[in-house]
């Protein structure tokens, strides 16, 4: 469950952030707990808060993505969440790998998002935020970790922004042809 992306996937419950009115996909406290794979939903309070902590980790890697430096005040957020969220303290066996075992029943955002924001801290200290992404698509601007072998991926998906991009260029060079 830990993936340095986990937290980029999490940023990105909420997509088409370029237009008018994004998609959102986390609308109830239940959305939340299919999410995470909580046992129970969170209070409408912890809800509210996984989403400010949502937007806090959006805007951080969305601004590592186009290479500047995160606000202070959302890198405090993060630093606050961390030090308030569960430890990783002991590690379990999860089918042919590790996992870090914590207790998600508390309901709180804290203890629902722990992997995201071990995520968020990992891929932080990691040394590889160059690999972080937006999608060019100003519609989309969709978050990614790059692991292409070039490093020069520009779309979240070939299948959706690629290919939409693909097919705009060519209609414009032959209405000029």
């Amino acid at each position: 469950m830990n993936r340095p992306d986990l937290c980029l996937e999490f940023a990105n419950t909420r997509y088409w952030r370029g237009q008018e009115k994004p998609t959102e996909t986390l609308n109830t406290p239940a959305d939340l707990a299919a999410w995470t794979k909580a046992p129970k939903p969170p209070s409408q309070t912890e809800f509210e808060r996984a989403l400010d902590l949502r937007e806090t980790i959006h805007r951080l890697f969305d601004t590592v993505a186009q290479g500047k430096a995160p606000a202070a005040r959302d890198f405090a957020a993060l630093n606050a969440a961390l030090a308030a969220a569960p430890a990783r303290t002991v590690l379990k066996r999860g089918g042919e790998a590790y996992d870090w075992e914590f207790d998600m029943r508390t309901g709180t955002a804290l203890a629902l998002l722990a992997p995201v924001l071990w995520s968020a801290g990992d891929l932080l200290a990691s040394g590889r935020l160059d690999k972080v992404r937006r999608c060019a698509n100003p519609e989309c601007l969709y978050l990614f970790f790059d692991e292409s072998r070039a490093g020069k991926r520009r779309w979240c998906t070939m299948s959706s922004c690629g290919n939409r991009a693909k097919a705009r260029r060519h209609y414009h060079k032959s209405r000029q042809g």
